[in-house]
């Protein structure tokens, strides 16, 4: 285990959390309000305070719902909108129309966070601060922060969102390749059904439009740096590339943008990560990165929380708290899960990015609706 620093900390003066949540976005709150709700003693860490938006579709499979009800968090009583249909387009503005087979709900991460930790802060300890290090020795973690404090915890749950300094520090293997993907989001007034979430094709990347609970329309688009690089900055590279397809370029035509300036992230990994690395339970976006294209990473990162809290909750009250045994068990549950839908949604996307591949999907999509709502199914529960 990398970071041995114990003989710096007072042991036996220091609090022990039963479970330390490194993370609070989705997953990392998920986690902490499951686990809190069921009497652990759950530490929450977090960088940032809340509210706050963040690069995401904002588009939520109904999958979860029955889930965060259980939770006693209903997105529909703070406006979310309910989403039943579905359009794609290509790069050319061809579209295919389908209905979801579950459904979904459309929610910005300001409004859902935010939602979710008003819950957590109840019965958990939430630390706003940057974990920097972490070792284990003894059955136990310290976890070290920006600010120079030491947090002890028998067990860890990853939560770090899609690549990070803790992913550094722990040298995992997908941050060490440079991956040529950014993605940019931002909210915009305009005019678009309620119940549609949308996915449009350009050359080097697509673009997701989906309604928030504000009555905003949250436009989040993933594109290869090369593509972007072409341009220099974004306003030319949405007005020159993402343009040329019809739908994007009527929506920035029309769309008034109410960020002082987009969201960006870069070197997103879509890269296979392990669900347990250095005896750290990962969840969300540290275990595994659908693509957006399948608008469905919101929900895995719920998915994947209520995974990990139901094996834990189940392992406590059954005296079973075996290490080895609950790494091993979840890492078999978190690929039982999602190994197959990020295969899926791997071949799709490069199905999409490939000019000839996309126009004979389009085209037999065309020709065989019905083909879409399955390849929904397959990269939803």
């Amino acid at each position: 285990m990398v970071g041995i620093f114990f003989s710096f900390i007072p042991m036996e003066k220091s609090e022990v959390f039963d479970i330390l949540v490194i993370g609070g976005g989705l997953a990392g709150l998920t986690t902490a309000l499951h686990l809190s709700q069921n009497k652990f003693k759950v530490g929450l860490i977090e960088k940032n305070t809340y509210p706050n938006h963040k690069v995401c579709g904002e588009y939520v499979s109904n999958e979860v719902l029955p889930y965060l009800n259980s939770l006693n968090i209903f997105p529909f009583k703070e406006g979310a909108k309910k989403i039943t249909s579905f359009q794609m387009s290509d790069i050319n503005g061809r579209t295919i129309k389908a209905e979801l087979p579950l459904g979904g709900f459309g929610i910005s991460r300001f409004a859902f966070d935010n939602l979710l930790y008003n819950s957590v802060k109840e019965n958990a300890e939430v630390i706003f601060d940057s974990a920097t290090e972490l070792s284990f020795a003894e059955d136990k973690f310290i976890v070290k922060t920006q600010k120079g404090d030491f947090f002890l915890s028998h067990y860890v749950v990853g939560a770090f969102g899609k690549r990070s300094n803790m992913d550094i520090f722990l040298k995992r293997e997908f941050i060490q390749q440079k991956t040529p993907w950014l993605a940019v989001k931002s909210h915009f007034e305009y005019e678009f059904p309620n119940d549609r979430v949308a996915l449009h094709n350009f050359k080097g990347g697509y673009c997701g439009l989906s309604k928030t609970e504000s009555n905003v329309v949250n436009a989040c688009y993933l594109t290869t740096l090369n593509s972007f690089k072409k341009h220099g900055n974004i306003e030319t590279f949405q007005e020159k590339e993402i343009s040329l397809n019809p739908h994007m370029k009527k929506f920035y035509d029309e769309a008034v943008p109410l960020f002082e300036k987009p969201l960006t992230i870069s070197q997103i990994s879509f890269d296979t990560k392990n669900p347990v690395e250095n005896h750290v339970f990962m969840v969300g976006d540290s275990a595994g990165l659908i693509h957006p294209l399948c608008g469905n990473g919101m929900a895995m990162a719920i998915r994947s929380a209520q995974l990990f809290s139901e094996l834990f909750s189940g392992a406590k009250n059954e005296d079973a708290m075996d290490r080895r045994t609950l790494e091993n068990e979840y890492a078999k549950m978190w690929n039982r899960e999602f190994k197959s839908r990020l295969k899926i949604g791997s071949m799709v996307q490069k199905t999409l990015m490939n000019p000839l591949s996309s126009k004979i999907g389009f085209s037999f999509a065309r020709v065989f609706p019905s083909i879409v709502p399955q390849l929904i199914k397959r990269t939803h529960g």
